[in-house]
């Protein structure tokens, strides 16, 4: 998040990636509804929201191919991630998909 705020990176999401984001944080860490509506609105002022046109068929998680459509729709070079099952392409259509220690060491 520091790197965003600071505009080393930029932040790309849809709202169908921002809804499971949302989603996980209430479900993993118990957050109640209020707390995630103060999550949603600091996390969309830092973000360029895309409207991906259409759905990808590439991994076996439909969330993980929501991201890659974020991704294509919001032209990125990158995603950075701590989920196995997306990191395994390594690349997809051109943007490189890192873990966040591999990204945070320049890889």
């Amino acid at each position: 998040m520091e790197r965003i705020v600071t505009e080393q990176d930029e932040l790309v999401l849809s709202k169908p990636v921002l809804d499971e984001l949302l989603g996980v944080l209430a479900r993993k860490f118990s957050r109640e509804t209020e707390e995630l509506a103060h999550v949603a609105v600091f996390v969309s002022e830092l973000t360029v929201m895309v409207k991906p046109r259409r759905t990808l068929q590439v991994l076996a998680d439909d969330p993980d191919n929501r991201i890659l459509a974020c991704a294509l729709s919001g032209r990125a070079r990158l995603v950075v991630t701590g989920d196995r099952a997306l990191l395994a392409p390594g690349m997809y259509r051109g943007v490189r998909i890192v873990s966040l220690k591999d990204h945070l060491e320049g890889g």
